[in-house]
Formats: C-alpha cells, sequence, structure tokens
C-alpha cells in the first residue's frame, strides 16, 4: 500500500539516535544567552545555518551552541523540550545522546541531574519517554573514559541507558583499542553499549566498534556495506544500524546514489531510522526523516514498520517497556 503523510504522521516511532545538543531552538539559547548578557552570532531563526565543510567544523560550532545554557536548570528545559516536541509526532520513545566535552560548564553529575529532571518533566507532561547515553570523544584519553564510566555508575539514574562514543574517526585514527577497558566496565555494569562507528571510518571503524567495544549497535555504520564480508556479518548477526539518511546525504555521501540504505535492507540488515542532528538539518522531524528514507530507498509500509520493532529490540531499556512499544506498533498495524 502506499506510504500517505497520514501513514507518517500516525505512526508510532521509535528513535535512537539524536543528539541533544543539537535539538535546542534558536530562540531558546537566545533567552538563555540574553540571561549571560550575551548576545548569539546570528538571529535566532539564522542561528543553524552555519557553513560547516567537515564534521570537525560541526564539532566546533556544536561546543560554541552549547555555551548558551549556563544552568542545570536551562539544560534540564532543553531536555523537556525535547521529550514534549517529541510525543506531538507520536515519538513514543527516544534515546539522546549528550556529549560531556560539549558541555564543560557542568559536571558528569550535574548533567545527568539535569537530564533526568527535564526528561522526567516531560514524560509526567505527556512528553517521550526519554534516556539518554553518555558519549566519549575520540580524542579523550583511556584514563577519562574509565573516569566517565565510573561517574555513570556513581550517579546512575533510571534515564541514563548507556555509553556512546562519537568524533572525527578520520583524524584520530582507531581508538578500539584505547577505549576498549572503559566499554568493558560499562557492560560490566549493565550499561548499553553503542559506538558512532562506519560514518568517518570505512569498514575498519565498524570492526573495531564490534571486536574491540564489544558494541550493543552502531551509531551510523553505513559504510560496513562497501565490505561485502562485514554486510554478511552484520545481517547475520543483526547489528542494529542507527542509519541517519539525510544526515549522511548532508556530511557524508556527496551523490545520494552512493547511500547504501536499500542495499543494506536488502541484505537483511537490522536498520532503524533517525535524525542525528535535526536543528542542523533544517528542523528535521523524524516524520520528514522516515517520509524520505522511503521514499529514496523505495520502502514499504511493512519495512518502516519492521525499521520501528527493530528500534525497539536495539533500546537500552526493560523488557516492559519494549513489550508496550511492541504493543503499541501492533495496534497501529492492526488498525490500518
Amino acid at each position: 500500500m502506499e506510504i500517505t503523510p497520514a501513514f507518517l504522521a500516525e505512526l508510532p516511532k521509535i528513535e535512537l539516535h539524536v543528539h541533544l545538543e543539537s535539538t535546542m531552538p534558536g530562540e531558546m539559547l537566545e533567552r538563555f544567552a540574553a540571561r549571560q548578557g550575551r548576545r548569539l552570532p546570528r538571529p535566532a531563526a539564522e542561528l543553524y545555518h552555519c557553513s560547516a565543510e567537515d564534521l570537525s567544523d560541526f564539532l566546533k560550532f556544536l561546543d560554541s551552541i552549547c555555551a548558551y545554557v549556563g544552568t542545570e536548570e536551562e539544560l534540564a528545559e532543553a531536555a523537556e523540550h525535547l521529550s514534549l516536541s517529541s510525543r506531538r509526532e507520536k515519538i513514543l520513545y527516544m534515546e539522546a545522546i549528550l556529549n560531556p566535552t560539549h558541555w564543560p560548564q557542568f559536571t558528569v553529575p550535574e548533567l545527568i541531574r539535569a537530564v533526568t529532571a527535564g526528561f522526567d518533566r516531560g514524560q509526567a507532561a505527556g512528553g517521550a519517554d526519554c534516556r539518554f547515553t553518555l558519549s566519549l570523544s575520540r580524542t579523550q584519553t583511556a584514563a577519562e573514559a574509565v573516569a566517565l564510566v565510573e561517574a555513570m555508575k556513581a550517579h546512575r539514574t533510571p534515564r541514563l541507558a548507556g555509553l556512546s562514543i562519537d568524533g572525527n574517526e578520520a583524524l584520530t585514527g582507531p581508538t578500539g583499542q584505547r577505549f576498549r577497558p572503559a566499554f568493558q566496565a560499562a557492560g560490566d555494569a549493565g550499561f548499553g553499549r553503542t559506538v558512532h562507528a562506519g560514518e568517518s571510518s570505512g569498514p575498519e571503524g565498524v570492526r573495531d566498534a564490534l571486536d574491540l567495544l564489544e558494541a550493543d549497535r552502531l551509531d551510523h555504520g553505513v559504510r560496513g556495506a562497501e565490505d561485502p564480508a562485514l554486510l554478511r556479518r552484520l545481517a547475520e548477526e543483526k547489528v542494529p544500524l542507527n542509519v541517519c539518511l539525510t544526515s549522511n546525504l548532508t556530511l557524508l555521501y556527496r551523490r545520494p546514489e552512493d547511500h547504501p540504505l536499500r542495499r543494506l535492507l536488502d541484505a537483511g540488515a537490522a536498520v532503524t531510522l533517525n535524525r542525528d542532528d535535526p536543528t542542523f538539518l533544517g528542523g528535521l522531524t523524524l516524520t520528514e526523516e522516515l517520509g524520505r528514507a522511503a521514499s529514496f530507498a523505495a520502502m514499504s509500509r511493512e519495512e518502516l514498520l519492521a525499521c520501528q520493532r527493530t528500534a525497539v529490540r536495539a533500546a537500552f531499556c526493560g523488557e516492559e517497556t519494549k513489550a508496550a512499544l511492541l504493543a503499541a506498533l501492533a495496534e497501529f498495524e492492526g488498525c490500518r
């Protein structure tokens, strides 16, 4: 059957790859900046019209916008906004990524406390059930990585779901061995483990994430399709790939026909669909992202639903929450 706007709008959605740093509206940051006696570099409506040429430029810009968040309450407000705005487009469950290196004004316990409070408030007001992972930067040391996991263990909340790692692999080179002890410690503590790989790195980054960091899932992972043997492994092991089509077509693939989304689906890979950095992509909604992916890869309704079920299985939450999400998807499917 045809994928209509109504189908996309009403589809219950699960999102696992979105950076909290890239979800704060310009108007919100303008208010925060004013409290500090500062001004944004350009009008709020144009804040995200940046000209980042590569991933390194983009990460520097993230640092600059996070600096406008000056208090725990403001960070909690940003988290609450994400929860409420997500539910308006039928996102039932979300795991956001938060990298402490973008937030030097806060300690790790302060970050955990503020984001947890914001997500709690959001869900209590009818917003999405949001959790978060704390992410390492590939420029950090092994000791800093282990210290982050220790802080996560000491200040754990039900909203803190796991450990992540991001950054520009093209500049740092292989880092799997350096961060292996931290990821082992996170796994031993019961945290989920997700790794940005197969974006700024090729298939070798995907292998490191699987073999050295024992990743439960991959953020992006799309360049694993460049290696036929690795693609077969990803499909056979059903490693969840949190694909971000619009983001990839902005920063990674200059020719749309090079994006392997259709090949991943045809190979039987476990794919989820996500936004990555929505404010930098014109205020991209997940509904829009699903529509673009469906059109781009000629996806069927069943394939879109399968991506949502894959996201449920890949989520770092308990079985009771997963059962409720799967039930919501089954009810939606039964009404079509």
